[in-house]
C-alpha cells in the first residue's frame, strides 16, 4: 500500500499486466486515487519514463471533484516506443501549513469566541507564522538558487512581528511564492506507485484514412475475341493511386493479391459453380503458383508490385495488405502441412462452416496441431512482405485463430519492425474483440456500422472514446465488400454523405471500400448485406467520372481532417443536446502539445521530447463541432443546447462559427436553432472562434 495510498490508476489494462497506447502528440489522460490519514494535504505527480528510461519533467496532478480523491494529469509522448508511467503520492506540509494558517489568522482576526474565550489567541497565530516560516526554510535549500531570495524575503515577513499577521500571511501566499513552490514543491513521505506500460505506436496507428480497392478490376476488361475477361495488373491498378491520394487517402488497402484456387471455386454472386472465366474469390488463398507469399501471376511480379508500392510512396500513400489466414484445397500447404488442417472422420479435410453457410473454396487451420510451425511460417511470411515496402495488414477474422497465437505472432513481428499497424477485422463478441485489441492489435474494426439511431451511436462511441479508448482504437469503414448495410440500400445519396460524416469526424480512423464513392446500394438480395454482383467473385470496372460521384465530398472530409488536430484524436469526442432524435451534435477540443516544449525548473534533457500539461507549450485551441441530421429521407430542425464548459466557454459566450462544408459563418451561443436538408447538406462541421477571431 505505501506511505501514501496509491490505487485505482489508469488507464490500466487488464490491471496493468497490458499496456495502454498512445500515438505522439496524442493527450493521454492518467489519474489515481491518492489520500492519506487525516487532515494533513497530500499531492502527486506523474512520473513519465521514455523508452530509454529517462524521466520526464514533473508533471503535477490536479485533484478531481472534491470527496473523490480522484487526481488526474495530462501527458504527451514524442516518439514511438516502450513508455511508462507512475504516480508518485506525498505529504504536502506547504498546504497544510497555508490551509491551518489562513484559518487561524482569519479567525483571530474576526475575533471568534467560544463562551466569551478567544478561540484563537495571538499566541496561536504567532506559533503557525513561525511554523511556516521554517517550512519556508526548508522550501529555501531546495529551489534553485534563483528563487532563494524570495522565499527568504518571505521568511523575514513571516517572523516580522511589527506587521499585522494578515500581511505576513499575504507574503507567503503570493502568485509568484506559489508558482514557484508548484514548480519546485516540498514533499513529505513519498510514496511510488508500481510503473505501467504506455506503448506508442506511430501516429498511424491512431489517425488516418482508409481506401479499399480491388487491383483486379483497375483495368480488366472483356475481350470480346476470346469472350472471356482479362484481369487488371498493378501496372493498370496504379494508374487510380492519383485519385485516391487527391482525395486525400492515406492508406490503400488491398483484397489478398495471392494465387486463388481452382477447387471449388466460386462463381458470380457466390455460386457454387464458377464459369471459366470467373476470378474466384481473393480469400480463398492458394494455388499451383504458391501461397501466402506469392502473387497472382494476373496481377504481376514481386518487381511490378514493388513498383507498384513505390508509386504509391510517390502520392504519399501506405500500401496495406489483408492478411487472410486460410487457404483454399491447392494451397501448397495442403500436401506440404496436412497437420495443419482438421481432418474429418472420414479422412477428408474440413473446409470453413458458419452453419448453415459453408465456405467449400477455405480450408481453415487448425492451429493445435503444430503451433510451433505455423507461429513460424506466419511470421516469415509476413516478414517477406514487409521487406516489399508493407507497413500496414489488415488482418481478416482474427477471432477465428486462438489469441495466444496472435499474440505471439504481433510480439515476434514487433521486435524487428515496430512500425508495423495491423488492424483487425473481428466482427465477433465485445470479449473477442477487444481481447484482440488487447494482445497487440493497433486497430479494430467495430460494430459502427450497425448503429444508426441517435441513441445507438451515442452510447457506443462514448464507450469507444472513454471506456475503451487506452486499448482500442477504432477504424470505421462505412463499408466492406461484404457489408452493405439497409442504412445505403434505402437512404440514397443523402445515407452515403451522414455515414461517412459521421465515421470521418468521430473517428480518428475511418475508411471506405471502393464504389461508396459512386453510391452503389443494390444488394444481390432483400435482407441482405452482400452487393449483387459483388466484386469479391468478378472483374468490376467502374466509371469513376460520373456527374454525381462523391468523390469531391469525401475529399472535402479528410481536407477537414488534415487540418484539425482536434479530429487526429479519440478520447476528446463529447455530446450536446438536441431536441430532435434525429439530429446528433457532438464536439471536439484539443490543445495540440508543442512536444519538445518544458515549463518551471524541472525540464526533460534537452535530448528528450516529453510534453506534458503543466510541463509543456500547447499550441492554439482547436475546437470542431458537429451537427448532423441522421434521418436520409426528410428536413429535420432542432434547438441545440451546448455544453458550453466542454468547449472551454462560460455560459453566457457568444463565438463565431465557420461552416467547412457551405463556407457559411454564424454566430452562436449556448442555444441555437438548425435546419438540415439531408437532400441540400446533411450536416454543418463548425469550426469554433471565440471572440469572432
Amino acid at each position: 500500500m505505501g506511505r501514501i495510498p496509491i490505487t485505482d490508476v489508469q488507464p490500466a489494462v487488464d490491471c496493468g499486466r497490458r499496456p495502454a497506447k498512445a500515438v505522439p502528440g496524442e493527450t493521454v489522460r492518467i489519474s489515481a486515487l491518492v489520500f492519506r490519514e487525516g487532515y494533513d494535504a497530500v499531492n502527486c505527480n506523474v512520473v513519465l519514463r521514455d523508452p530509454d528510461g529517462q524521466r520526464g519533467p514533473y508533471t503535477p496532478m490536479r485533484p478531481g471533484a472534491p470527496g473523490t480523491d480522484r487526481w488526474y494529469a495530462d501527458v504527451v509522448t514524442d516518439r514511438p516506443g516502450v513508455w511508462s508511467y507512475a504516480i508518485e503520492g506525498w505529504s504536502d506540509p506547504m498546504a497544510t501549513w497555508r490551509h491551518a494558517a489562513v484559518a487561524k489568522i482569519s479567525a483571530a482576526e474576526g475575533g471568534m469566541t467560544a463562551g466569551g474565550i478567544p478561540q484563537v489567541t495571538q499566541q496561536d497565530v504567532e506559533l503557525v507564522l513561525e511554523e511556516g516560516a521554517r517550512i519556508f526554510e526548508r522550501a529555501a535549500a531546495t529551489v534553485p538558487p534563483r528563487h532563494r531570495g524570495l522565499l527568504k524575503d518571505v521568511i523575514i515577513a513571516l517572523r516580522d512581528r511589527s506587521r499585522p499577521a494578515p500581511a505576513r500571511l499575504a507574503a507567503a501566499t503570493a502568485p509568484e511564492v506559489s508558482a514557484v513552490l508548484a514548480d519546485n514543491p516540498l514533499r513529505d513521505r513519498v510514496t511510488t506507485s508500481s510503473p505501467f506500460v504506455l506503448q506508442v505506436d506511430r501516429k498511424l496507428a491512431l489517425f488516418g484514412s482508409w481506401y479499399e480497392f480491388f487491383p483486379r478490376s483497375e483495368g480488366a476488361r472483356f475481350d470480346e475475341e476470346a469472350q472471356a475477361w482479362r484481369s487488371g495488373t498493378f501496372g493498370t491498378a496504379a494508374k487510380r493511386l492519383p485519385a485516391i491520394a487527391a482525395m486525400g487517402f492515406d492508406v490503400v488497402y488491398l483484397p489478398p493479391i495471392h494465387p486463388i484456387g481452382i477447387a471449388h471455386r466460386k462463381g458470380r454472386n457466390n455460386t457454387l459453380v464458377a464459369e471459366p472465366d470467373d476470378p474466384g474469390s481473393p480469400w480463398a488463398i492458394g494455388g499451383p503458383e504458391g501461397g501466402h507469399d506469392a502473387i497472382h501471376p494476373d496481377l504481376g511480379t514481386f518487381d511490378q508490385f514493388d513498383a507498384f508500392v513505390a508509386e504509391a510512396a510517390k502520392h504519399g500513400l501506405e500500401i496495406a495488405l489483408d492478411f487472410a489466414l486460410q487457404c483454399s484445397p491447392d494451397h501448397p500447404w495442403v500436401k506440404e502441412h496436412p497437420e495443419w488442417f482438421t481432418t474429418r472422420v472420414d479422412g477428408s479435410i474440413a473446409y470453413a462452416e458458419n452453419p448453415p453457410k459453408k465456405y467449400q473454396d477455405i480450408y481453415p487451420i487448425n492451429f493445435d496441431n503444430d503451433p510451433e510451425g505455423i507461429c513460424a511460417e506466419v511470421v516469415r511470411i509476413l516478414r517477406l512482405w514487409i521487406s516489399h515496402g508493407v507497413r500496414a495488414f489488415r488482418v481478416d477474422n482474427p477471432h477465428t485463430k486462438p489469441l495466444d497465437f496472435w499474440e505471439r505472432v504481433l510480439a515476434e513481428v514487433s521486435t524487428t519492425d515496430r512500425d508495423v499497424i495491423f488492424l483487425s477485422e473481428a466482427f465477433t463478441r465485445p470479449a473477442v474483440l477487444q481481447g484482440l485489441a488487447k494482445i497487440g492489435f493497433h486497430q479494430s474494426y467495430t460494430y459502427f456500422t450497425w448503429r444508426n439511431s441517435k441513441d445507438e451511436l451515442q452510447a457506443y462511441l462514448r464507450e469507444l472514446s472513454m471506456d475503451t479508448a487506452h486499448f482500442l482504437r477504432p477504424n470505421f469503414f462505412v463499408n466492406t465488400p461484404d457489408i452493405l448495410h439497409a442504412y445505403l440500400q434505402y437512404g440514397g445519396l443523402p445515407a452515403f454523405k451522414i455515414r461517412a460524416v459521421l465515421a470521418a469526424m468521430t473517428s480518428p480512423a475511418w475508411g471506405v471500400y471502393s464504389g461508396y464513392e459512386l453510391s452503389e446500394h443494390v444488394a444481390v438480395r432483400p435482407g441482405s448485406e452482400e452487393y449483387l454482383d459483388s466484386e469479391k467473385y468478378q472483374y468490376k470496372p467502374r466509371n469513376w467520372d460520373r456527374p454525381d460521384s462523391l468523390a469531391p465530398y469525401l475529399t472535402r472530409l479528410n481536407e477537414i481532417r488534415r487540418a484539425h488536430p482536434a479530429l487526429h484524436e479519440l478520447r476528446n469526442l463529447r455530446f450536446h443536446y438536441a431536441d430532435n432524435d434525429a439530429i446528433m451534435v457532438f464536439s471536439k477540443r484539443s490543445r495540440p502539445a508543442v512536444v519538445g516544449a518544458a515549463t518551471g525548473d524541472n525540464p526533460a534533457p534537452s535530448s528528450q521530447g516529453f510534453a506534458a500539461a503543466g510541463g509543456a507549450r500547447f499550441g492554439p485551441e482547436d475546437i470542431v463541432l458537429v451537427v448532423v441530421n441522421l434521418d436520409p429521407h426528410g428536413t429535420r430542425e432542432a434547438t441545440v443546447s451546448l455544453d458550453m464548459p466542454e468547449l472551454g466557454m462560460d455560459w453566457p459566450e457568444s463565438f463565431a462559427v465557420h461552416d467547412e462544408l457551405t463556407g457559411a459563418t454564424y454566430w452562436w451561443r449556448q442555444h441555437d436553432y438548425v435546419r438540415l436538408d439531408p437532400f441540400v447538406e446533411p450536416a454543418h462541421i463548425l469550426t469554433v472562434s471565440r471572440n469572432g477571431a
